[in-house]
């Protein structure tokens, strides 16, 4: 058996889908299996996958059922005692699986390890954002409750015991169900960091991230969530999830907006993550997006649409 399994879900992927498998196939480490779950795709994914010559890559196919059913379904088919997870536009860092496998095994109390991640855009190589770095390892509930700082569901490689402990991903929560899946995580276990950027989050107007709206519904539902299961000592956490997740959503309709009324759906979003964080309005960060929603909105009403 391979010590990891990759775990690849991919619909409509025909796009992205060789060059992803192409960064888990450079890995240093190579003791693992690559999973790629076709999600009823209509375009040419499951055949490019399935055309790749490597005995190591396992080719499913099923009706679409969702990000998070095909996640389950590929897990289900995973035999590594480590499973990483690789959406099928992201990329990987050749050193990605190998200094995570390590975090892990200098840890063998922890369950998961995370490195850092940078966006690049679509059709680019540049690196468009570097998230900031973090160095949170131990108990990260706290800190995973105000945001997820893992920030792609490309990012951990976890023991398979704890991944069993915590049960599946909940398709109830959708677009935020890394967010979900990493807290339920956090609850019970041990994280470790790799210092290093290794993630590439690919950005795409299709993305969905761009699905502002979605996102928000699915975040907050998942924040109710969460709160009924953490432990008294940590509610009082609620006002600073909730206003650093307000913080995000104005920051995509900022980055996603094409039109005034789509740019002016930050401005509530700013107010709410201050009235309920007040400390925000000190935040460097929140003080970025009161400039960033005054240029846009200036930028739309002109018609350039920057």
């Amino acid at each position: 058996m391979p010590v990891i399994s990759v775990v690849i879900p991919a619909y409509n992927a025909e796009r992205t889908i060789l060059e992803t498998i192409e960064s888990v196939q450079k890995q240093t480490f190579s003791d693992f299996e690559i999973i790629v779950i076709d999600d009823g795709s209509t375009d040419r994914t499951c055949e490019l996958a399935e055309g790749i010559a490597d005995e190591r890559i396992k080719v499913f196919s099923y009706p679409n059922g969702g990000m998070c059913v095909a996640r389950n379904r590929g897990i289900s088919h995973a035999t590594g005692e480590f499973i990483a997870l690789l959406d099928s536009d992201d990329l990987w860092t050749p050193d990605k699986l190998e200094l995570q496998l390590a975090a892990l095994q200098k840890h063998p109390a922890a369950g998961v390890a995370y490195s850092w991640t940078s966006d690049f855009l679509d059709g680019q190589e540049e690196i468009s954002c570097a998230y900031d770095p973090v160095l949170f390892e131990g108990n990260v509930l706290p800190e995973l409750l105000i945001r997820n700082f893992l920030n792609s569901g490309s990012n951990p490689l976890i023991h398979r015991k704890a991944l069993e402990s915590v049960g599946e991903f909940d398709p109830a929560c959708t677009l935020c169900a890394d967010w979900d899946f990493y807290l339920r995580l956090a609850l019970h276990w041990p994280f470790v960091v790799v210092p290093k950027y290794q993630i590439r989050y690919r950005l795409s107007p299709y993305s969905s991230s761009a699905k502002v709206q979605a996102i928000e519904k699915d975040g907050l539902f998942t924040i109710e969530k969460v709160y009924s299961l953490v432990p008294p000592e940590l509610q009082s956490l609620k006002g600073q999830t909730l206003g650093d997740f307000y913080q995000y959503c104005a920051q995509q309709y900022l980055r996603y907006g094409k039109n005034v009324s789509e740019v002016n759906q930050a401005a509530p979003r700013i107010w709410k993550a201050i009235h309920l964080h007040p400390l925000n309005l000190f935040s460097k960060h929140t003080q970025g997006l009161i400039r960033w929603f005054i240029k846009r909105w200036v930028l739309v009403q002109l018609g350039t649409n920057t």
